[in-house]
């Protein structure tokens, strides 16, 4: 009763008319950058951090919520009429969706892609809202040693996550760690790694890091392969609606690929990618009709649509209640929460209740948003397609630029944004994950803090992590998380070797 009582009062904030446009202008903006290729909703949050900084903390968030949820309704419309994701998560949308666009069936393909997001979101929300207080409450009870054992499984999971191979993950989590220890000391008050610089006295700012690598980064890899010919999309013929086969097809994929991606994105090793293909196997294999998979086969849509945005949905407890980002939109909303001086985690829900309940009731006012945006305006969004990408990423770049020096006018984050953009630009060229990087620099100073005050209470025996049963057991998941991918790699080539 006390979630249900709790989400009336966050519904009263998130009815207020500012916040409804926040959500508004969110939503309309996320299906905007989900549609264009290459434009996700990481892009556009580190994007709009610094242009934000001086708006209300509560409304900038339910707008970066708002990009999160729209980015991923709008990447199944180029998924399914132009077969160019728009969103990694809407890579398995594709496979079903441009077959039934192909075969004149577009329009129930994109109905069934907004209706499954819809049911999708509001169910994982609605499970979101109701999930998040009883984790609090074990949450808040951890010591440093336990917050230090979290830590490490965040950071060896979203570098397994990410990327092609755990170890360029790494290598990633490294450079963000190493830019998170820049600064004065929290406990001794000792300038670290700051090179002589007053400017670094506070720390590498995390919108710099989060624009730089990003939006700085992506434009300037776009503009390496200059090498580009648009697609024409493929128009839609005859209604947009489903037909009573349709529904019957696609309702029950829609319930079993909620129930598969919600539980997966709350997980502190979770994505958004990893449901799209169970949910995609799982209908292959229950359908009526298997032989259509391939050729356009509705489930096929509506499954992996609806397991999408559960997971997205998902991805916001850990990030909520532990802090910890699944995913690198939720990354920079965590780097968000902290320009504000908002540190997510157990204490959120106690310090800023009315923030947190806000954003959880304005996520089901930008879910009916998007459901009334997203069909009505398709011409609108394929329309997008059109703007050159060197007038887009252009636009970007001074975008990016004016909104850092804004946010803080000094030539060394001018150079340091350059730098952060070339750094971002080779780890795209080689294939390392950027959202490490990002997650390092923000909770590296947490985990460096929890270590250091765990030795301080043990007199420095480290054996203090190993002889509370959480801290010992959260340390054994990172070091299998860690291992298992080097193990199954090595069995790989093993059983290759043997063929």
């Amino acid at each position: 009763m006390d979630a249900i009582n709790l989400l009336l009062e966050g519904f009263a904030l998130a009815i207020q008319p500012a916040n409804l446009i926040f959500a508004a202008i969110g939503v309309f903006i996320g299906t905007a950058v989900g549609v264009l290729p290459g434009i996700g909703p990481a892009l556009t949050v580190a994007l709009l951090l610094p242009v934000t900084f001086k708006l209300d903390p509560g409304g900038s968030i339910i707008m970066f919520a708002g990009i999160y949820y729209g980015g991923m309704y709008g990447g199944s419309t180029t998924a399914i009429l132009l077969n160019t994701p728009g969103e990694s998560a809407a890579v398995v949308t594709a496979l079903e969706g441009n077959k039934m666009a192909r075969s004149g069936r577009g329009g129930p393909a994109l109905a069934t892609a907004a209706i499954g997001s819809f049911v999708a979101a509001l169910v994982a929300t609605f499970a979101l809202a109701f999930l998040a207080p009883p984790l609090v409450k074990v949450a808040v009870k951890f010591a440093p040693w336990d917050y230090f054992g979290l830590m490490l499984i965040a950071f060896v999971t979203v570098s397994a996550t990410f990327g092609s191979s755990p170890l360029r993950g790494l290598t990633s989590l490294a450079f963000g760690l190493w830019l998170g220890l820049m600064g004065l000391d929290q406990l001794t008050g000792q300038a670290r790694l700051t090179f002589g610089l007053p400017q670094l006295l506070d720390g590498v700012e995390v919108t710099t890091l989060a624009v730089g690598l990003f939006a700085i980064g992506e434009a300037l890899h776009v503009a390496s392969r200059h090498l580009y010919k648009p697609e024409k999309p493929i128009p839609v013929k005859g209604s947009i609606w489903m037909t009573r086969e349709d529904w019957g097809r696609s309702w029950k994929a829609w319930l079993r690929g909620t129930a598969v991606g919600f539980p997966i994105g709350a997980l502190p090793a979770g994505g958004t990618e990893i449901p799209t293909f169970l949910s995609y196997t799982m209908e292959k294999r229950l359908s009526r009709k298997p032989q259509e998979f391939g050729s356009g086969a509705i489930e096929g849509v509506a499954g992996p649509e609806a397991a999408n945005n559960a997971s997205a949905a998902g991805t916001l407890v850990p990030l909520l209640t532990l802090g910890l980002p699944t995913s690198a939109t939720a990354a920079v909303m965590l780097a968000g929460f902290q320009q504000y001086n908002i540190q997510p985690g157990p204490l959120l829900f106690t310090q800023h209740a009315d923030l947190v309940w806000g954003l959880v009731a304005s996520l089901f006012i930008a879910n009916v948003m998007l459901l009334v945006l997203n069909l009505p305006l398709v011409g609108l969004w394929i329309k997008l397609l059109r703007i050159p990408l060197p007038w887009l990423y252009g636009g970007i770049l001074v975008f990016a630029s004016m909104g850092t020096i804004a946010a803080n006018p000094s030539v060394v984050e001018l150079l340091l944004l350059s730098a952060f953009g070339v750094v971002g630009f080779l780890m795209r060229r080689y294939d390392y994950p950027v959202a490490p990087a990002v997650v390092g620099l923000i909770l590296g100073p947490l985990a460096d803090n929890a270590l250091r005050r765990s030795l301080q209470m043990s007199l420095g025996d480290p054996m203090i992590f190993l002889q509370h049963p959480s801290s010992a057991i959260m340390i054994a998941i990172a070091t299998m998380a860690l291992i298992a991918p080097f193990v199954f790699k090595g069995l790989s080539r093993f059983q290759q070797d043997e063929d």
